[in-house]
């Protein structure tokens, strides 16, 4: 048994994967909040859908708040979720 792949973690504004994920043509963004919640956006609707999620070493499991799951891998930095590949985009700090 693999105890890093079991153990949830607690997402927190330094954890790696915390931040927006989005498609190389920008359509579908991934907000992760270090709250446990997310909030994506697809095209010009902001927050089409929003539920909670958690992460598992590399895997993570999201539960949107109208009631269908799905799951994704971080594989080298890269989100592959429902056939899509997300990419973490910096934010610009000021």
């Amino acid at each position: 048994m693999n105890v890093e792949q079991n153990t949830v973690t607690q997402p927190s504004g330094s954890h790696p994967y915390v931040g927006m994920w989005v498609t190389a043509d920008g359509y579908i963004r991934h907000n992760l909040l270090p709250n446990g919640r997310y909030d994506e956006a697809r095209g010009n609707r902001e927050s089409a859908y929003q539920g909670r999620y958690e992460i598992r070493g590399n895997h993570i499991d999201y539960w949107d708040d109208t009631g269908f799951t799905a799951d994704g891998t971080f594989i080298d930095g890269v989100l592959h979720h429902a056939g899509m590949i997300l990419y973490w985009e910096k934010q610009d700090v000021r």
